[in-house]
């Protein structure tokens, strides 16, 4: 079942229907103009996505908490995220450990963003790694020059 798409201005004028629809498909997609989206969902449902994230994350961190369970995540991996194939093995490596630390933050911390930011990351860096001239131009020798401080965006 595809969620319903409510315009913002609507909620006021049909909050009664939105209620009941909510109710039935337990999300609603609320569409904005002037800011980001929101969902009304019911609580309930709100609760079971986040039982079924949280048993998502304790498994994928039960996986890599041994080499078996490693073997078979590298296995998988480029099922999951098909451009894992332009990382060498010590970057797949690495994004697993990484993705295993934005696991524990999901789980411990509710930390969520974490996650999504660890995949956009390593999604970019197989983007350029993919592209052999952007390699080539990103990874040539720096000259000695010294511009200073870089300072954080």
């Amino acid at each position: 079942m595809t969620m319903p798409t409510v315009p913002f201005s609507d909620l006021s004028k049909h909050s009664k229907r939105v209620a009941e629809t909510v109710e039935r498909v337990h999300r609603v997609h609320i569409k904005r103009r002037d800011g980001e989206d929101l969902f009304i969902s019911t609580a309930r449902h709100d609760r079971e996505r986040e039982e079924t994230a949280e048993v998502a994350a304790r498994m994928v961190s039960a996986l890599l908490s041994s080499e078996e369970g490693t073997e078979v995540v590298l296995h998988a991996l480029p099922r999951v995220f098909p451009w894992v194939r332009h990382l060498s093995g010590d970057e797949r490596q690495q994004f697993i450990q990484d993705l295993l630390d934005a696991t524990h933050d999901a789980i411990d911390l509710d930390v969520h963003a974490t996650l999504h930011r660890v995949i956009v990351e390593w999604r970019a860096t197989a983007r350029i790694l993919a592209n052999p001239a952007l390699t080539a131009q990103l990874t040539q020798q720096l000259p000695d020059e010294d511009h200073g401080e870089v300072l954080a965006p």
